[in-house]
């Protein structure tokens, strides 16, 4: 009996395991393998009896601890086929602490070490401390023991192990190598290894054997093995230590695995030597003669280091670990030099420690083969092989999870639990997920009808603790014997020996993957009771693959949201019920949790990585409104870029995408893709766009996308750039497209593709009816494969443009618009449909940029293109055509049939050939411009399009749209330019060029350019003499040509000469000289010009006008000879003239010689000299020509820079203005000058601005104004402003005005300006504003100033006025000198106006005392009542606006009750806008009740409560003498407006009566209308805005006609209907004098137009109806009703309905001054007969038609009208349709002399910088914003 069964306190228990274990001995070695893992089972174990092994196998469990002992036992009870007794005995004997306590002193006593099996060694102790040597051992003989020994152990550690109770016996056999291609780009080791970065070859597989064949033959030979999670790059790694034990890796003599899970526990440094012998396998002697061996033959030693992507950096990624710097060293060879590494790792950062020149494998996993060959090698000699075959074949899901192996494994297991109880076919449901199929193989794995529940649980537990400490390995102390025992029963768990130094192992455990953890932490997760749903939540996240970039190391818990996700399907609801022991609300609350995590993220705006793993965690749920929430929220353009993708992801995606209904673009840029990842978008009928950019795709993968390109059908746009595809790749896609003829745009650029192959694409064109881009840019191509593909070009109907530049190549094309049903016909019929459709007209654009072309391809591409279609453009710049190539070019410009730009700079175009080019062209009618620069190397023909190669006559709108949409250099037939700048031209070659360019003279006006060359002053004489052969030109630009000033002005002379110049514009030292004709619009374009138009001017109709001619000089050194000889010049110029000088100073001298010449001059008109310096003396010298000159009109002397000299013609009338502003005068020389002011003959102004004057000059003009009885105004501002301008009349005026602004007076200031002011009696209105005169100053002033008789007006605005208050300000009044007649206050405005009566009339005492007795006032105030009754006696008006009488309790109230009451000649009295209490409205009723002669009142604006406003209307009462009420904007209830209706009823006087905005409505109307019966003088009636309906028109109508003074009646925004209006209408008919009518904003409708149109008032003015509703048939009756009316002034219609109709005036409509037609919808076609009705129209001030449909041609027409409209001030045409052309015609129609202010254009399609140019041409145009925003509509 053995020793330990003596101690058993049941002898036979022992024996009874021993038996039990004797009849399985294939099991007992299964589980002595994983329990002890590192122990060699010696083979001479197989010579003892079967019993006795048993018993030695249980020796070696039992002494390895308590924890091993116990798992191996609870292993027994639930695998074998134990009785029952015995399970309780073995739980209860060996399965607790204490029995195995008692066991093991017994054993310790009685097993000596010397029973231990002679197999057995112990480890040794160290090292360094070799054992002691046999001496006849030599090293070879050691180093091969330890080889073998090597071996040996492999065999044991990787050989085939047993499967488990019923599993297949392939499950652990089964190997089919995954797919592995080599990376071509090495590693960038500064930045690590990104993933991104890394370039695969596709179609290169790698074999095993193949690993090894490194590229360099010295140095490390390191390979490194990337793969994803899943795809068995440690089974690989086992794999290849199998291999090298059966003796197929002979190329190596040892072979080390090592795992960084295991490493990354050693904190101590190593040495090489301890790395593989005390953590590997240590020989059993002399570890030194076997180290040197290895290092002897390193070359033939392999280490391979699996889990590179787990290594820790402890010390942070710039101070490795131990291990790592060990790794790093054997890579770069500093250790074991020669030795081959491997290292398996995932996708990711790698550390850099690897050398740059490590080969990379990337394993992909399986394709469609392997998969089929894993399941038949997995369910060999079974029945259920082909319906495990028939399951992946139909069930598209389960397919692509098995891409990833370990998936396949699981896939195939499941298949095997599930194949056998269901019929083929049923089985497919179950496993459509990664996640189910881990559930799957957890009930597979389990007993038959049970499932532990709790282990499970508590194992998911012990993975989730795993995942959160980042362990992947477990100890016994880290896991419960049971469940150990548990995970090694079921295949959950696997075991290994932990080596962390000499004498120092311990058995480890992992879980079988690391994707296993996470599905056993997520079973946890979601079943277990001690995890709630927001604990649970938190581990829902999505991880970026490129945080991996930074990370140290990656994550261990990607999978595990795809897990959760997976587990939240409601397929898995039962299986977690089960788990969680029927606690389904709970798990039900958990999934919904999920789901609604992932409802969130669908949401956002996520990376291309997490986008890929929350379309896993979606597929996992299996939800469709989860799956369609996250389809629809992708976004359109969603890209992919420099990360992993495999054959999974994109079937996920395209899983998520079956629920999307809505486009997308998918952009795969930099992302390594497998060969066979297109079968996965099979079908995806979502993709618009789809893009791929990598090296790795190649052959492979364009045929595996050939084959689902046509399953797409609503692809678009196709790219597949930076690949290696070859012609055999290529094959299959130009076999595919055809059948994707939706397809819109293709791209093959980068892709490194022959001549051939690129032919072979573009035969594809015809074929592809929807195509607009082919881009084949990036491949070499020659020049003859150039030239074959512009034939091409030039034969496919639908190409447009060929570009190909250097690298650039691409095909451009215009498709026809063509039906679904067309698509779907046969390519027969299509390519039928091309060619009818190419023989239709076309216009194709050919630019070949630096493509090498020579002579002789110019000749074969001019045949070519000859038998071709219009060409819109031809760009063969940058070749090497030469001179004879270029002539050849340019003879053949005009048979080409080229509507735009033929361009061949950079040919090498000499001297001699630009004459050849002027010649070939000169015959070219469309040529618009050349321009040819040698220094520069340009040469560009410009070319345009006759008016009659247009579509008709009818196309006349889009002739003139046509014309801008040209270049700005470009020009129409009529003109052409010809620009030979920097060509270094001489005056040899003027006589030359002049005759190759008079063949373009009789093709229109010629613009030429000759700046940049050296003609000198001979080329510039000569060519003066040369000039009048070449026609009419429109301009000569001479600059940059070296001529002397003498050539300069010479140049003058060709104003006699040249009848086409009008300007000459030179700058002297900058050497720019331009000779224009008549072109006022010419420079607003950046290159000088503006379209002409057919027949010049006649083509707009313009008048012919006399246009002045200009001469601008400037730069230049301006001395007497110099003036003298140019006025001589000019003498015999015609005129008008203008001449502008300019220079750095102009001496006295020179100045009294150009001022002495002026007489010679007749013709001049003005004369400016800009930006000139003048001397002090100069403004005498310029005054003096008043009378040297009589024409003289004008001196304006800005400062001593700037004077102007305007003169008048024969015709006009004589009248001087001078301007002396900006200059030095000071208050003396201003003195002096106000002086002599009565002296001098001037009749129009005077500016005297910014001359440096104080409020002495501003007293002296007061006093000075006496003397100058011509003086009509004076304004004075001494702020900012600083101006100082009179204003004359031709004879004495009696009155004056003066205003004086920020004069800053002081009080000694006020007694002078009061004497100055009572002298200047013909001083009739003073306005001071913000001069610092306080309240106490101004009474000073107003009772100092005193006159003889007569009226003044006085206005003072000051900042204090709107704090002071009403009772301040009339105490104020109440100082004047003379009786105040008016009296104005506006607090807001800060303004008090005053009109005082000279002399005062005394009142008499007694009837002062009389009135001061019914004042209750205070002594203060009835002092101020009595001066105010005695001053203001004769007051006739009194305003008040925007006052606060509320602010002294009701002081100033009662003060105005106490002046009302005395004031017997007030007759207006006005409170507008202002603040009032309840008893304040009392105190001013009462007073208001005592004035009986009250002609007005104004109480509009106010905000009175219900009481106030009745004690007004009381106060109504007895005014029988009112003419003028204005109470608009008070709120007049029912019982108000009873109090008012009653007032009216007696006021037979009144004439104007307005009450809008009073809420009157309808009943309020027809009280109102009785009441108004009495007014029979009734001239004006507003009651607008008052929501005036039908009923209360109709009883307003029966009343009108008994007004007979009614003039102007305003009914707006109110609720009349058609019906309403008909009978209005009616009745406005019978009111004879009515000259205003405004009924805007009422649904009146054509009805009641008609029926005004009946019969309007002949004396009708005014007629406003906008936003009335009416349509064409309305407006037209209107307008032929008004047609002719004499009195007509306004007229509104804006915001009708006038489409389709035409209005227009036949007769005369002399006194209309404005026409309002906004937003009528008019078009060009209507605006043609409306504008040609302006001329009817001689006073028409104001036009407005913004925010309608006009194009330039109704610019044109209006242009053409506005020189003939002489008092028109203003036309708006914002918010329309008018482009640059119309802009430009408007501004020549300004140029023909008309009086306009401004044309508004804001809101049309103008580019901004050409407004600029516009408005710096002609400053009337506005582009601006008007007032902030555009005008709104009626209505809104």
């Amino acid at each position: 009996m053995d020793p330990v069964g003596l101690q058993l306190g049941n002898k036979n228990l022992w024996s009874c395991l021993v038996r039990l274990l004797t009849k399985d001995p294939e099991w007992l070695n299964a589980k002595m393998k994983f329990f002890l893992p590192n122990m060699d089972l010696d083979s001479r174990n197989e010579t003892l009896d079967p019993e006795q092994r048993v018993i030695l196998q249980l020796n070696k469990l039992h002494v390895q601890g308590s924890a091993t002992w116990q798992s191996f036992i609870h292993c027994v009870c639930m695998q074998l086929e134990v009785p029952l007794d015995l399970e309780v005995l073995l739980l209860s004997t060996f399965g607790s602490d204490d029995g195995f306590t008692s066991q093991l002193g017994a054993e310790e006593k009685s097993q000596p070490e010397s029973q231990l099996h002679h197999g057995l060694k112990r480890p040794h102790q160290s090292c360094g401390s070799s054992p002691r040597r046999k001496q006849c051992r030599t090293q070879l003989e050691l180093a091969k023991k330890y080889l073998q020994l090597l071996r040996t152990s492999a065999q044991q550690r990787y050989r085939s192990r047993i499967p488990g109770s019923g599993q297949p016996h392939a499950f652990h056999q089964v190997y089919v190598p995954p797919i592995l291609r080599r990376a071509t780009a090495s590693l960038d080791t500064p930045e690590g290894a990104m993933m991104g970065d890394l370039k695969v070859e596709d179609g290169t597989d790698v074999s095993i054997s193949d690993l090894f064949n490194t590229r360099v033959n010295k140095g490390p030979r390191v390979t490194v093995l990337l793969g994803k999670a899943g795809m068995g790059k440690t089974t690989l790694a086992h794999r290849l230590c199998q291999k090298w034990a059966e003796g197929h890796l002979d190329c190596f003599q040892a072979l080390f695995l090592f795992e960084f899970r295991q490493l990354n526990l050693i904190t101590r440094f190593l040495t090489l030597s301890q790395l593989l012998f005390d953590l590997y396998l240590s020989p059993e002697s002399d570890h030194d003669a076997v180290f040197q061996y290895l290092e002897k033959n390193a070359d033939q030693v392999l280490l391979i280091f699996d889990g590179l992507d787990e290594a820790l950096q402890p010390r942070g990624p710039d101070s490795p670990g131990p291990v790592l710097t060990l790794f790093s060293r054997l890579c770069h060879g500093t250790l074991l030099p020669g030795c081959r590494v491997m290292a398996t790792s995932r996708p990711g950062k790698l550390p850099a420690c690897l050398p740059a020149e490590a080969a990379m494998v990337h394993m992909l996993g399986f394709d469609g083969p392997r998969v089929e060959e894993y399941v038949n090698h997995f369910f060999s000699a079974q029945p259920s092989r082909e319906g495990a075959l028939v399951e992946l074949q139909t069930n598209g899901r389960l397919r692509s999870l098995c891409a990833v192996p370990a998936l396949c494994q699981v896939a195939c297991l499941c298949l095997h639990h599930l194949l056998p109880d269901h019929a083929p076919g049923q089985s497919v449901a179950l496993l459509p997920t990664m996640t189910q199929l881990y559930v799957q193989m957890v009930r597979a794995l389990s007993p038959p009808g049970r499932l532990p529940t709790t282990s499970l649980l508590d194992l998911g537990e012990v993975a989730l603790r795993g995942l959160e400490t980042g362990k992947v390995i477990f100890y016994a102390e880290d896991i419960a014997p049971p469940l150990i025992a548990f995970g090694a029963t079921h295949s959950l768990l696997t075991s290994f020996c932990v080596r962390t130094g000499p004498g120092h192992q311990e058995t480890g455990y992992a879980f079988t993957h690391l994707s296993l953890q996470e599905f056993l932490a997520a079973l946890h997760l979601m079943a277990s009771p001690k995890v709630n749903k927001d604990t649970l939540t938190q581990y829902v996240t999505l991880h970026s693959r490129w945080v991996q970039r930074t990370k140290a190391r990656l994550g261990l818990s990607d999978h595990l949201p795809t897990f959760l996700a997976g587990l939240a399907s409601c397929t898995c609801r039962p299986f977690l019920s089960h788990l969680a022991q029927g606690s389904e609300d709970c798990v039900g609350a958990k999934q919904a949790a999920v789901v609604q995590v992932l409802k969130k993220l669908a949401t956002r705006k996520l990376t291309g990585p997490k986008v890929v793993q929350l379309c896993h965690c979606v597929d996992e749920t299996q939800e469709p409104e989860l799956a369609s929430l996250t389809a629809q929220s992708l976004p359109y353009q969603l890209p992919f870029h420099n990360f992993q993708l495999t054959c999974t992801d994109l079937a996920t995606l395209t899983n998520i995408l079956e629920h999307r209904e809505a486009p997308i673009h998918l952009d795969f840029d930099g992302c390594p893709l497998e060969p066979h990842c297109p079968e996965a978008l099979v079908g995806c009928r979502q993709i618009e766009n789809l893009s791929f950019k990598s090296r790795k795709c190649g052959d492979a993968f364009a045929e595996a996308l050939s084959r689902s390109l046509p399953t797409m059908g609503r692809l678009q746009m196709l790219g597949l750039a930076g690949s290696k595809i070859t012609a055999r790749g290529i094959s299959h896609l130009v076999k595919a497209l055809p059948l994707c003829p939706q397809l819109e745009e293709v791209s093959f650029r980068d892709n490194q593709l022959s001549d051939q192959v690129v032919l072979n694409i573009v035969e594809v064109l015809p074929h592809l009816p929807r195509l607009r881009k082919l881009d084949l840019s990036s491949n070499s191509i020659c020049v003859s494969t150039l030239l074959c593909l512009a034939r091409v070009a030039v034969t496919c109907p639908t190409v447009k443009m060929l570009q190909a530049r250097e690298a650039d190549l691409i095909f451009l094309l215009s498709p026809p618009t063509e039906t679904t049903a067309e698509l779907q016909r046969s390519p027969d019929l299509q390519e039928s449909d091309s060619q009818r459709k190419g023989a239709q007209s076309r216009s194709l654009t050919l630019r070949l940029q630096k493509c090498q072309l020579q002579v002789h391809d110019a000749e074969a591409l001019i045949a070519l293109l000859q038998e071709g279609p219009q060409l819109e453009e031809v760009d063969l710049s940058g070749n090497q055509l030469e001179d004879e190539g270029c002539r050849l070019m340019a003879e053949a410009a005009s048979q080409l049939r080229i509507a735009r730009k033929l361009d061949l700079s950079d040919n090498g175009l000499s001297v001699t050939g630009v004459h050849c080019v002027l010649r070939a062209v000169s015959a070219c009618w469309t040529l618009a411009e050349l321009h040819i620069s040698l220094q520069h190397k340009t040469v560009v023909f410009m070319f345009a399009q006759g008016p009659e190669e247009q579509e008709g006559p009818q196309e006349r709108a889009a002739f003139l749209d046509s014309l801008m949409l040209q270049m700005p250099s470009e020009l129409p037939l009529s003109s052409r330019r010809m620009r030979l700048t920097h060509c270094g031209l001489q005056a040899k070659h003027l006589e030359q060029l002049c005759e190759a360019l008079g063949g373009s003279c009789h093709l229109g006006h010629l613009h030429l350019d000759f700046s940049g060359n050296a003609l000198g002053d001979e080329g510039a004489a000569r060519l003066a003499q040369l000039l009048p052969g070449l026609g009419a030109l429109q301009s000569l630009n001479l600059s940059e040509n070296g001529l002397s000033l003498d050539a300069v002005l010479g140049l003058a002379r060709c104003f006699s000469t040249l009848q086409w110049l009008f300007h000459l514009d030179i700058s002297f030292e900058s050497q720019h000289i331009l000779l224009r004709g008549d072109k006022t619009g010419r420079d607003i374009w950046a290159t000088g010009s503006l379209p002409d138009f057919p027949a010049g001017a006649e083509f707009l109709g313009f008048r012919q006008r006399c246009i002045p001619r200009s001469l601008c000089l400037s730069e230049c050194p301006l001395e007497p000879p110099s003036l003298t000889r140019l006025c001589a010049t000019l003498k015999d110029c015609p005129g008008p003239l203008e001449l502008q000088l300019s220079c750095v100073f102009l001496s006295d001298q020179s100045l009294e010689t150009l001022l002495d010449c002026l007489p010679q001059l007749p013709q001049l008109s003005l004369l400016q000299l800009s930006q000139t310096g003048l001397s002090p003396k100069s403004p005498f010298l310029l005054a003096n020509t008043l009378s040297l000159c009589p024409r003289v009109k004008k001196v304006d002397l800005r400062s001593l820079h700037h004077a102007t000299l305007h003169f008048r013609s024969n015709e006009e009338q004589e009248g001087v203005c001078c301007g002396l502003s900006a200059n030095l005068l000071g208050d003396s020389g201003l003195r002096c000058l106000l002086e002599c002011l009565p002296k001098v003959p001037i009749s129009g102004s005077l500016d005297l601005s910014h001359n440096s004057v104080s409020q002495e000059s501003a007293l002296y003009l007061v006093e000075t104004l006496p003397s100058c009885p011509r003086v009509r105004e004076a304004s004075v501002n001494l702020g900012s402003e600083q101006s100082f301008r009179i204003h004359f009349s031709r004879e004495d005026q009696a009155g004056k005005t003066l205003r004086l602004s920020e004069c800053s007076f002081r009080p000694e200031h006020v007694s002078r300006l009061a004497t100055g002011l009572s002298q200047s009696l013909q001083l009739t209105e003073l306005t001071l504003t913000q001069c610092c005169l306080g309240q106490k100053q101004l009474a000073i002033l107003l009772s100092l100033m005193g006159r003889p008789a007569g009226l003044f007006n006085l206005r003072v605005q000051e900042p204090w006025a709107d704090r002071a208050g009403v009772l301040s300000l009339l105490e104020v009044c109440a100082q004047a000198s003379g009786s105040v007649t008016e009296i104005s206050i506006s607090e807001t405005q800060q303004q008090l106006c005053v009109q005082l009566e000279f002399p005062r009339q005394e009142e008499n005492p007694e009837a002062v005392a009389l009135r001061l007795a019914h004042c209750d006032l205070g002594t203060h105030h009835s002092l101020l009542v009595g001066q105010l009754i005695e001053t203001c006696a004769r007051l006739q008006q009194l305003s008040l606006s925007q006052v606060n009488l509320c602010e002294d309790d009701d002081a100033s109230s009662l003060l105005l009750q106490s002046l009302l009451l005395s004031l017997s000649e007030l007759k207006t009295f006005r409170l507008t806008s202002s603040c009032v209490s309840t008893e304040g409205l009392a105190h001013l009723a009462s007073g208001l009740g005592h004035c009986h002669h009250l002609e007005e009142l104004d109480l509009s604006n106010n905000q009175f409560d219900e009481e106030g406003t009745k004690a007004l209307m009381r106060a109504l009462e007895g005014k029988w003498m009112l003419k003028r009420l204005d109470l608009s904007h008070l709120l007049l209830s029912s019982s108000t407006l009873a109090l008012l209706t009653h007032g009216l009823s007696h006021m037979t006087c009144l004439q104007s009566l307005r009450l809008n905005r009073n809420s009157i409505g309808d009943v309020g109307c027809c009280h109102l209308s009785e009441a108004l019966r009495a007014a029979t003088s009734l001239e004006e009636l507003d009651l607008s805005h008052n929501r005036i309906g039908d009923a209360g028109v109709q009883h307003l109508a029966t009343v009108l006609p008994g007004l007979p003074e009614l003039r102007k009646i305003d009914l707006s925004v109110n609720s009349i209907s058609p019906a309403g209006g008909v009978q209005l209408a009616e009745s406005l008919v019978l009111c004879r004098r009515l000259e205003e009518l405004m009924l805007g904003c009422n649904a009146l409708g054509d009805p009641t137009a008609l029926g005004l149109a009946q019969e309007l008032p002949q004396h009708l003015r005014v007629l406003h109806l906008p936003f009335s509703h009416l349509g064409p048939g309305g407006a037209l009756s209107l307008a032929q009703a008004l047609d002719g009316s004499p009195s007509l002034e306004e007229i509104s219609l804006a915001e009708n309905n006038l489409a389709g109709g035409v209005l227009r005036f036949c007769k005369e409509l002399p006194l209309l001054r404005q026409i309002d037609l906004v937003s009528c919808k008019i078009d060009n076609q209507t605006a043609k007969l409306l504008t040609s009705s302006f001329t009817s129209c001689p006073a028409l001030e104001v036009i407005l038609l913004s925010w309608n449909l006009l194009g330039d041609e109704a610019a044109a027409e209006l242009a053409q009208v506005l020189p003939q409209m002489g008092r028109l001030k203003r036309v708006d045409l914002e918010k329309n349709q008018i482009t640059a052309l119309g802009a430009w015609l408007l501004a020549e129609g300004l140029a023909q002399g008309s009086s306009i202010q401004v044309i508004r254009l804001w809101n049309n399609p103008i580019p901004c910088d050409v407004a600029q140019r516009l408005k710096s041409q002609e400053p009337r145009l506005d582009f601006a914003f008007f007032d902030n925003q555009p005008q709104a509509p009626w209505g809104t």
